[in-house]
């Protein structure tokens, strides 16, 4: 699916949901399409800055969080400690870069069914109601490595 069929879908899915879609929202949902840089809340802030001067951090955090709760996008945590946002329109797993905290996506058509398995066993050893999961992968990445060499 394209970024311009993603957002659009993306939409669909807030419309439906009867989420009202003011032009900030749809602004930072659309960066988020279009950015697979897994941003920090200060990233987007910035890079949105030019676009729209009277943004704010609270407006982006408030809309995260909607995103969040549409299950549209993901939180995601690396090496230095800061939060990241992710769509999520396609499943996927991330490699996070134990020591720069890098994060990079990786698709697989079996995706969908490891992280099926990854609940149904979870809820069984633990009876536990499992509500989401996100699927990380930790090591050094090439640039890293080439330093170290």
């Amino acid at each position: 699916m394209s970024e311009a069929e993603e957002y659009q879908h993306a939409l669909d899915i807030l419309h439906q949901n009867h989420v009202r879609l003011t032009s900030q929202r749809k602004l930072i949902l659309n960066y988020l399409v279009t950015h697979h840089t897994h941003p920090s809340v200060e990233m987007i802030y910035d890079d949105l800055q030019d676009t729209d001067a009277s943004i704010s951090i609270a407006t982006i955090y408030n809309t995260l969080n909607l995103l969040i709760d549409q299950h549209l996008i993901i939180e995601l945590s690396n090496g230095d400690g800061s939060t990241h946002y992710d769509y999520f329109g396609t499943p996927h797993f991330h490699v996070v870069c134990d020591r720069c905290g890098k994060i990079t996506d990786v698709f697989d058509d079996e995706y969908r069914d490891m992280e099926l398995r990854l609940r149904q066993v979870a809820a069984k050893q633990t009876e536990y109601l499992v509500t989401k999961s996100d699927v990380e992968v930790h090591g050094i990445c090439p640039e890293c490595q080439q330093k170290e060499a």
